[in-house]
Order: C-alpha cells, then sequence, then structure tokens
C-alpha cells in the first residue's frame, strides 16, 4: 500500500512538472491546501480517489497512468502529457492514437525481454 502511494506521489509531481505546474495551482484546481500537494507527492497521505482521478483529467492522462511504475512507461506518458487547449481536436486524436501504439510498444518490448525474445 505504502508502495502505490509513493508511486502516485512521484507521477503527480512528474506530470506536475512536465505541464509546468506549481504545487499552489494543484492545490487551487483540487480545493486542498499546498502543503496537502506536497503531503501527496511525497505519499506521505492517502489520496482520495475522486481526487487521483481530478489529477488524471487535468494532465490529460488515465487513471492507469498515475499508477504506473515502470519507468519506461512514464517516459512515454510524460513525453504525452500536454494541455488540451494547446492542440485543435484533430491533433489531440493523433497523439491519442500515437500514445497507444507507442505503449503498446513499450509492452511487448517488456515482454520480449522478459521472456527472452
Amino acid at each position: 500500500m505504502i508502495q502505490s502511494i509513493n508511486i502516485i506521489g512521484n507521477n503527480i509531481k512528474m506530470f506536475r512538472e512536465k505541464m509546468k505546474l506549481r504545487q499552489e495551482d494543484i492545490a487551487s484546481y483540487l480545493g486542498v491546501s499546498r502543503e496537502m500537494v506536497s503531503y501527496y507527492e511525497s505519499g506521505s497521505r492517502n489520496i482520495p480517489l475522486e481526487t487521483i482521478n481530478r489529477l488524471a483529467d487535468l494532465f490529460q492522462i488515465e487513471l492507469s497512468d498515475l499508477l504506473e511504475e515502470n519507468l519506461d512507461m512514464n517516459k512515454a506518458n510524460v513525453a504525452f502529457a500536454f494541455r488540451a487547449g494547446e492542440l485543435v481536436p484533430e491533433a489531440m486524436h493523433a497523439i491519442s492514437d500515437f500514445r497507444k501504439i507507442v505503449k503498446n510498444y513499450i509492452k511487448i518490448k517488456n515482454l520480449c525481454n522478459e521472456h527472452g525474445c
């Protein structure tokens, strides 16, 4: 359980920094104190599921991306994190499709590494 909290906290911080958001920005969005965001990121407080869902929406990622501990997968997730307002809808769909391809490639690569492909 504690490991999961730390993984989520690290991922929140990684996506927040990728989007160049401050803890204050996240706190305002969530309606919590900046200190609470710091606690979430450090893994010292449990994060309510509703809060995790809201953060996934903010970061334009899937909920499972905040639970991902695979470094390669995290790098792919961060590479595709963006602010929705910066892209036209057609580009968002293309990026989403490409992101799925990259994630599937990484999963296949990891399976091959594990099973000697």
